[in-house]
């Protein structure tokens, strides 16, 4: 046989709606059917796709081709089920007439995902699409919306902006001040948007693959994970109740100093949070057996930098409040300064002496 002209219907609509069985064989199985479908359902897009291959059937005929017109359903379960039974028709149709080639009527993009199924059994020799001139591209536009929904990176960021606000706006109308709900539902959007700007949802992603693989894994990384996760939360709390405590106070000190009282009370519970990670790292590799010398150094460059962040939030509040050691800042910020850099230096040499007891 020259060709065969498969009219696909992914859904069955053909058999939910006209009780017909597929496959349907002939040209004057498939008017019947299309007959029987109009009468059922006049608006079903399928019946274009199964007159536009009668029509492609009559065309190659006229041509002096050896051809035969198949409609084949799916299933209501549209996805892995209703393929796999196009496929186990289709091979029983490519054993009985063995064509050379296939023409693929479809109505739109939902039906054409079955096309690398099918040309994994026979060649396909072109796709007609038949569409409503009246709804040009509608089911395709659907089907495309579909699947940007299916698509966690994209439906799940959607889903967020479009609940985050009417989440909010209820909570503030359940406590009497709605008035309010506009300035935080503005706030909590911006912060998203400037969350997805510096990359911390990919972060965060890339966090709780990590801790969740520990897990599974059952390697020693996932208590350190824990651990660091609550440290993160004491020093939040412990940088935020400081903050509060000087925001809400008789005295105003501006934002930026209330901003190095939040660094100089949380600075250490952070460097101490990134720590327990990176041991943890360096206890799994070691017991792996794994090499990699650079996470000796990881932690002392933590411990330089909650020091330097720390010293740095003690000048400038010694300089512009009597909170913490007046008149010492300076001799603080110098001495903190040199010994980050020391520390800083034995990583990189503990790391370097690693590396060198590993190749030998």
């Amino acid at each position: 046989m020259d060709l065969l002209v498969l009219c696909i219907d992914r859904d069955d609509d053909l058999g939910k709606k006209a009780g017909i069985d597929s496959p349907v064989v002939g040209r004057a199985a498939n008017a019947e059917a299309a007959l029987t479908m109009g009468i059922a359902d006049p608006e079903d897009s399928d019946l274009n796709t199964i007159f536009g291959g009668i029509k492609a059937y009559d065309e190659f005929m006229a041509d002096g081709k050896d051809v035969e017109i198949v409609t084949l359903t799916g299933d209501t379960n549209v996805g892995l089920v209703s393929d796999k039974k196009i496929a186990e028709q289709l091979d029983v149709l490519v054993e009985r007439f063995h064509p050379d080639g296939v023409i693929v009527v479809s109505d739109g993009a939902e039906d054409e995902a079955i096309l690398p199924i099918i040309q994994s059994r026979v060649k396909v020799d072109g796709v007609r699409r038949v569409l409503v001139k009246q709804s040009h591209n509608l089911e395709s536009t659907y089907y495309l919306l579909k699947k940007l929904f299916e698509e966690p990176k994209i439906s799940h960021p959607l889903f967020l902006l479009m609940s985050l606000p009417l989440l909010i706006y209820t909570i503030f109308s359940i406590l009497g001040r709605s008035e309010l709900a506009v300035v935080a539902i503005t706030g909590a959007v911006g912060i998203y948007f400037f969350s997805r700007w510096l990359g911390l949802d990919d972060f965060i992603g890339d966090t709780k693959e990590t801790f969740t693989g520990s897990l599974y894994r059952g390697r020693v990384a996932f208590i350190t994970y824990v651990l660091a996760a609550v440290l993160v939360v004491i020093a939040t709390i412990q940088g935020a109740t400081r903050f509060w405590d000087y925001y809400t106070g008789d005295i105003w000190y501006g934002y930026i100093t209330l901003v190095m009282i939040f660094i100089n009370a949380s600075v250490w519970w952070y460097v101490a949070a990134g720590i327990c990670v990176n041991l943890g790292k360096i206890l799994d590799f070691y017991l792996e057996g794994v090499g990699d010398e650079r996470t000796y150094s990881y932690p002392f460059f933590i411990f330089a930098t909650g020091l330097i962040f720390w010293s740095a939030s003690v000048f400038i509040l010694a300089n512009n409040t009597d909170l913490v050691f007046p008149g010492q800042s300076a001799k603080y910020l110098a001495a903190s300064s040199i010994l980050a850099i020391l520390i800083a230096l034995a990583g990189v040499k503990l790391s370097r002496r690693m590396a060198e007891k590993r190749r030998t």
